[in-house]
């Protein structure tokens, strides 16, 4: 046979894996059985809304003790700290109490004891994958998480023999075996027209406003934290960020839209490529920003 392709909802989205190698219908099926179970694998450890995750634990004891956590927990919590001091504190997994209050998390009974003023650096990344928090903080993943989730599936894809193939969770996408692919970008304005990119990178991840967004201080805003100021972003812009992983990918997306100007440094250090589209509110056409030109 010749491919396969599979859609299952996890991870808050419907994540898409396909394989075009020609394998045998069972080992194709196995392989992409295996690549869901590394996606559901990351959704039941960092999953915020589920009290029994070990983000949820790590919310809960961080402040108390330090607490042992996963290899893969430790790999996202070590990507977000990278991001977190290259964009000198624009990337930050502490903002869930301002998300909470704006709706876009729900609460918690350890909302109440969350620190307003602390940050990513009072996450303390010890020996032994241990993590303790200086502060009582409260984490979210949900800004790096699922680009993590798109590579695990990657992962688990080439580990099973697959030479081609591709995961595609809600917009964060990687390739498998090719060394260019086409990704359709959506106008922040006019969700349904579309903007077709080629890219040299095997990741992609998108960041917009136009179907997550909710009115909080007399305006939309979208589940993006201007970590500097503490303020949600505007949702009025669509950011797209290609490379190597999509966990980084991922990440970039939400620097480059709290601040494209300071996330532009940010964006050469990991060696990827930003597309911003922003509508022109007069003319209604999209502008379009892109890091590579």
């Amino acid at each position: 046979m010749t491919g396969l392709r599979r859609a299952r909802p996890l991870l808050g989205t419907l994540v898409e894996i396909a394989i075009h190698d020609q394998l045998p219908r069972t080992d194709a099926e196995l392989a992409i059985d295996r690549a869901f179970a590394a996606v559901a694998r990351v959704h039941a450890l960092m999953s915020y809304h589920d009290p029994q995750s070990e983000l949820s634990r790590l919310n809960r004891e961080g402040c108390m003790r330090a607490v042992t956590v996963s290899d893969e927990t430790w790999r996202v919590l070590t990507a977000a700290q990278q991001l977190s001091t290259a964009s000198d504190g624009l990337f930050d997994i502490t903002v869930a109490p301002l998300l909470t209050q704006a709706g876009f998390l729900p609460r918690q009974i350890v909302e109440s004891q969350a620190c307003s003023h602390g940050s990513w650096r009072d996450v303390e990344l010890l020996p032994g994958q241990k993590v303790r928090f200086a502060r009582r903080v409260r984490l979210d993943l949900g800004g790096i998480a699922k680009g993590f989730a798109v590579d695990q599936a990657i992962e688990s894809l080439r580990d099973a023999g697959v030479m081609t193939g591709e995961v595609n969770a809600g917009g964060d996408l990687r390739v498998l075996g090719r060394s260019k692919h086409g990704v359709y970008l959506r106008h922040p304005g006019q969700p349904t027209s579309l903007l077709p990119v080629m890219s040299h990178h095997a990741a992609a991840a998108t960041s917009a406003g136009y179907f997550q967004h909710r009115h909080h201080d007399g305006r939309a805003c979208c589940p993006i934290v201007h970590a500097g100021t503490r303020t949600l972003c505007d949702a009025r812009r669509s950011v797209t960020v290609f490379a190597d992983q999509c966990l980084i990918a991922d990440g970039l997306t939400k620097i480059l839209y709290a601040d494209p100007e300071r996330g532009s440094s940010v964006l050469e250090r990991f060696r990827a490529r930003a597309v911003i589209l922003e509508p022109d509110n007069h003319s209604g056409d999209c502008r379009v920003f892109d890091s590579a030109s």
